[in-house]
This record gives C-alpha cells, sequence and structure tokens, in this order.
C-alpha cells in the first residue's frame, strides 16, 4: 500500500497550521443513521471512531479555502498517521484513535487508506463524463464505509457485492442532492457530463434556480442506474449473519429507495430534497422488522 510518507509533513510544520478544518457538520447531517443503537454496544464507539476520521478528511477536502495541494498535504499527512508512522501528533488525533481501533478490531486500515485516497481525488479532479467513472470514485469515497462495518462484524467478504452496490446508490443520491451547491462553493460537478451534453445541456445547467430539461433527463438516467444498483443492495440484510447489522442495512436500504424517490419528483436546485422525520420514522420501523427476519437467509448473487 503506499502510504505518501515522503510527500507529507508532520504535524510540527507550521506551515500546516491546524491539520483538520471542521465544518460543523456531524451525524446529525447524513442521510443514514451513524453507529445507531441497532448496532452492538460495544461496537459503536469503534463505528463513531472511524465516522470521526471521514468526517474530518472529509472536511478538509470540502474546504474552500484550502488550495489542492494543501488539502492533498493534509489528506496525506492524515493517512500517514492512520499507518502509525512517527513524526504525527494530536492534532492528527483522529487518525490515531482510528489506527488503535483498527488494531484491536483487526480491521484493515484500507478502509480508511481508501478515502483519503477518494478526497485526495477530490482535491485534483472536478468533473466527471461518463458513469463508469462516477461509479468509480465512489468505489472509493463510499464503499470502504460499507465494508468497514461488515469487517467490524465479523461478515464474510462476499457481502461487499451488495453492500458496495448500497454505497454507491447513497453516494450518488448524495451528489444529486448537493449538485448545485458543490458547484457553487467548490467548482465540483458529478453530473455525468456526456449524458448532460447528450441532451443539449452543459455544466452551466448545474448554475441554474431549477432544473433544465437536459438536467432533468440527467438525473433521471443517473437515477435509472441507481435503481439498477438497488437490485443487488436490496439482498444486503440477507446475507448479513449479524441481526444487528442486518436491521441496520434494511432501514439504509428503505432511506435509499425513498431518496430515489424523492428525487425523481424534485428539484434540488430549486429547494433541498432531503428525507423527512416521517421517511425516518417508516423506514426504520418497516427496515428493523425485515432485517430482523431477513438476517442469514442467503441469497444468489
Amino acid at each position: 500500500m503506499t502510504t505518501h510518507a515522503e510527500s507529507s509533513q508532520p504535524e510540527t510544520d507550521p506551515s500546516l497550521g491546524a491539520a483538520e478544518t471542521p465544518s460543523g457538520k456531524g451525524a446529525k447531517d447524513e442521510n443514514f443513521p451513524v453507529g445507531s443503537f441497532l448496532l452492538p454496544k460495544h461496537l459503536r464507539p469503534h463505528v463513531a471512531t472511524y465516522y470521526n476520521f471521514a468526517r474530518a478528511i472529509d472536511d478538509v477536502a470540502d474546504n474552500p479555502s484550502l488550495s489542492s495541494a494543501e488539502k492533498i498535504e493534509r489528506l496525506r499527512a492524515f493517512e500517514a498517521a492512520l499507518l502509525g508512522e512517527p513524526g504525527y501528533g494530536t492534532e492528527y488525533q483522529k487518525a490515531h484513535a482510528l489506527h488503535e481501533s483498527m488494531k484491536e478490531t483487526e480491521v484493515t486500515t484500507k478502509h480508511g487508506s481508501d478515502l483519503v485516497a477518494a478526497f485526495v481525488q477530490d482535491a485534483r479532479k472536478n468533473r466527471y463524463e461518463t458513469w463508469d467513472e462516477l461509479v468509480g470514485y465512489c468505489q472509493l469515497s463510499a464503499c470502504p464505509v460499507g465494508r468497514y462495518l461488515l469487517d467490524l462484524h465479523g461478515e464474510d467478504s462476499e457481502a461487499y457485492f451488495y453492500s458496495d452496490a448500497l454505497c454507491i446508490v447513497l453516494q450518488v443520491v448524495n451528489h444529486l442532492q448537493d449538485c448545485g451547491e458543490d458547484r457553487r462553493d467548490l467548482d465540483r460537478v458529478y453530473i455525468v457530463g456526456d449524458w448532460l451534453r447528450e441532451e443539449g445541456g452543459s455544466i452551466s445547467d448545474v448554475d441554474q434556480a431549477a432544473v433544465t430539461p437536459a438536467m432533468r433527463t440527467t438525473m433521471d438516467r443517473m437515477l435509472d442506474g441507481c435503481e439498477a444498483l438497488m437490485v443487488d443492495a436490496r439482498k444486503l440484510p440477507s446475507v448479513i449473519k449479524s441481526k444487528h447489522l442486518a436491521m441496520e442495512s434494511a432501514i439504509i436500504v428503505r432511506l435509499a429507495d425513498r431518496l430515489i424517490t424523492l428525487l425523481r419528483n424534485g428539484d434540488p436546485l430549486a429547494t433541498r430534497v432531503s428525507l423527512s422525520k416521517i421517511d425516518f420514522a417508516v423506514a426504520a420501523v418497516g427496515g428493523a422488522i425485515s432485517g430482523f427476519f431477513a438476517a442469514g437467509k442467503g441469497t444468489e448473487q
């Protein structure tokens, strides 16, 4: 695994300043439960540690006041600290905490390093021309989260296939939710460029106050891609042995389905398209019940 140690700097370098750049976002801002009470109590602190690391490096990547080079330097330093390399002090505490957590739980640090790689890509790349290109990004930025949870619960790696499908959907719908804000604040566009141009549109469509016909068709094609992935994502609870994790995943599956519906009928450029408290409640009840009974039943890929 490449650690980039030779190009990162320890926190004693004053040019780095504070390593973190908190945005104020937290677990409450996510589309899905983070370390909810459904998960085994002894594992929740580890989930929180992983989330805190992910949130810290995500905030660095999304900080508009940092240059691309500054973002990459800090991100690589976080990865070096995660991997246990010497010279990185307390301002990388969240990386150190995850290092210790992963050592204790015997979960691979790759699930942290892949997130770093995704955010380094964000610092370098701000356009995605094809669906496959976007999915490739999601495989770094979202799939490690699901894989981490599976490994933490001692699940078989065969479940990665179904978890990856769900995580990619969650990332794509999040990109659609935030498309206007991402373009405005970071000049970052995750809308599939080739599809948008095929419909006679351009990047300028993302700057509008409401979705254009070209943007609408492109969004629907992206949601069609999500629907195709959901065929496998919906099988995830049945390939998970842990009833706790199966219940949690079943809830997230339902939230993903609901977000796809909301985005089909909503305009993320005109107003925030998001889940309501009722959406969460319905998914929680239905998902918990279905996940409980589906756990370990198995399915054919």
